[in-house]
């Protein structure tokens, strides 16, 4: 049986790193989307306060499977 997957868009957020950001953007989609199964790093960015890094921004696209395509 062929299989098929949707990709969402989401941006993750975290004061102390990229993975944090990555990981917490994924574990907020998991709590509300099931089955899924890649990312990809779409954009890196972060805030600056006073000449520091105050943020970390990650745009991750999130492949999931389609219920019933398995």
């Amino acid at each position: 049986m062929s299989q098929a997957y949707k990709k969402i868009e989401i941006v993750g957020t975290s004061p102390s790193s990229v993975t944090d950001a990555i990981q917490g953007a994924i574990d907020r989609a998991a709590s509300t989307v099931h089955n899924l199964k890649w990312f990809e790093v779409d954009e890196i960015r972060g805030r600056i306060d006073d000449g520091k890094v105050a943020e970390y921004q990650v745009t991750l696209k999130i492949g999931f499977l389609i219920d019933g395509s398995e």
